[in-house]
């Protein structure tokens, strides 16, 4: 009777398994082998009867991507219930700044601070309740499962058990919290040999056979070939990833929606990034005592402070719209408009400030025009703002446009961008009238989501620049755009260096 062939991964991984039974990943490391290739030997010999197999579904708890620095630091709730000092109550306004200071949204924070019983909001204050105060002494068991995986990788719920952590309240606080942890359930593999298995191997009754991937050309011209198996292909194993080079996925959607406004005819405009509050905001019909304009909202550039305004024809024209209507049919605003507060230099906060300026340099119809861009706007950071982000602005001169034209064409452009279903609702800006926002619908999430507005351009925008037929305008914001297609719950992911994210989201994608 022949011997039975044995390749040399196959025996490795007998011997491993003789020398103690184990999970796969000890059998793998006492082997020197992938685990994929411990579990198609360990399904060989289970079919000769050589080697048993046992399989238990686990639940293991593994940190989120770029989640360590929070379980360093401590999370939001955390440092903020530290930093009350044991102050049981904060005004609001304070606790904002508090919260802002430990680089946290107040609403993150009191989000899980109150799903703890920590934290609460009432009559205009921040109050630390009783089991904050006695929580704030020493972690909680979710706190101390982050520090210990951080410490030692993923764990089961019986290992966090054997530490004494109660597993139970460690998902009722993490299984919600995508963005620390993930909750998820895999399957444990334990191998061992049977008595038919440690027999086969004590009797020696089979031959080792090298195995290789290819012949030399020495084993050849020795003919040690006649001692050599080439190592058959399991198409079943996993095989190394082979990702492709691409864009990054954020500017692919900054690309496809600029696709889409050239294919619908439209000529694409870029202004400074930098630019005068003048073409920011007073050309828009913005008043200069708006709460915009406030330190809250803008960033106001020191250097340099100032810029220079267009020709003294103009700037007469929107100084006299601002303080008593001009020829518009408005009364304007009432006050003495300034010059110098029209000069000064700010990151602009919108790209409508790109669209302005188009429509300055030649208000004659018909035209369409759009801008992408970066804005930039004094916003705390959290998982859905940022202080700089983009836009996608455009406007359409046309003495036929109305509203219609309007919602026909951010439909179609949604439609583009791989949103079949849109709808308006009636709305309020400063330089536009009639308003409109705008809601796509998320099939994943069944639920409408606001994308940005649009409106009509007001007289007292468009006259002063010599155009008197209707001004379709809109904006939009292109960051949450990707978050829905993306199916992100943090718009920050799409800036974090997540290699296996950047690798993982597919080249097409709606």
């Amino acid at each position: 009777m022949a011997k039975i062939q044995l390749g040399e991964t196959q025996h490795r991984v007998l011997i491993a398994v003789r020398d103690g039974p184990g999970a796969v990943e000890d059998i793998a490391r006492a082997a020197g082998l992938d685990q994929a290739e411990v579990v198609g030997t360990a399904r060989f010999g289970e079919e000769r009867g050589w080697i048993r197999i046992h399989e238990q579904q686990v639940t293991e708890i593994a940190l989120a991507d770029n989640a360590a620095a929070w379980v360093r630091d401590g999370l939001p709730e955390r440092r903020f219930l530290n930093a009350m000092s044991g102050r049981r109550e904060l005004p609001l306004r304070d606790a904002a700044a508090l919260a802002t200071n430990l680089g946290s949204a107040l609403n993150e924070v009191l989000k899980w601070g109150g799903a703890r019983g920590w934290l609460e909001k009432r009559e205009g204050s921040v109050f630390v309740t009783e089991k904050g105060e006695v929580e704030s002494a020493a972690p909680t068991d979710d706190e101390r499962a982050l520090t210990w995986i951080l410490a030692n990788g993923a764990a089961s719920l019986e290992t966090l058990d054997s530490q004494g952590i109660d597993s139970k309240a460690v998902v009722a606080n993490l299984g919600h919290r995508g963005n620390v942890a993930r909750v998820r359930s895999r399957t444990r593999r334990h191998v061992e040999l049977t008595d038919v298995g440690r027999a086969f191997l004590a009797s020696g009754d089979y031959d080792l056979r090298r195995q290789q991937n290819q012949l030399s050309p020495d084993d050849i011209a020795t003919g040690r070939w006649r001692l050599i198996d080439l190592r058959p292909y399991d198409v079943s194993l996993d095989s190394d990833r082979v990702v492709p080079v691409k864009p990054h996925p954020f500017r692919r959607i900054l690309e496809r929606a600029r696709h889409a406004f050239l294919e619908m005819g439209f000529e694409e405009a870029v202004s400074p990034m930098v630019d005068s509050s003048f073409w920011v905001f007073d050309a828009l019909f913005q008043p200069q005592d708006h709460p915009a304009r406030d330190m809250q909202d803008t960033f106001y550039v020191a250097r340099p402070a100032t810029g220079e305004l267009p020709d003294d024809s103009l700037v007469e024209r929107v100084r006299a719209t601002h303080e008593n209507g001009w020829t518009t049919g408005s009364v304007g605003w009432g006050y003495n408009w300034s010059r110098d507060r029209a000069r000064r230099m700010v990151l602009r906060t919108h790209t409508t400030a790109t669209t302005i300026r188009a429509l300055a340099q030649n208000p004659e119809p018909p035209r369409k025009v759009f801008a992408v861009g970066r804005v930039f706007r004094n916003e705390a950071i959290s998982y859905k703002h940022l202080p700089e982000f983009n836009q996608v602005d455009g406007i359409v001169i046309d003495k036929e446009a109305n509203l219609t034209t309007l919602l026909g064409m951010l439909q179609e452009f949604y439609r583009k961008m791989g949103f079949e279903k849109v709808k308006f609702k009636p709305s309020f800006f400063p330089y536009t009238e009639p308003s409109a926002e705008v809601f796509v619908f998320m099939p994943a999430r069944q639920t409408w989501i606001e994308m940005g507005g649009a409106g009509i351009f007001r007289p007292e925008v468009t006259r002063p620049f010599g155009c008197t037929c209707p001004v379709l305008a809109w904006g939009l914001g292109l960051e949450r755009l990707a978050m829905k297609i993306y199916e992100l719950d943090d718009i920050r992911r799409l800036y974090w260096t997540d290699l296996d994210w950047l690798e993982e989201v597919p080249l097409c994608q709606s």
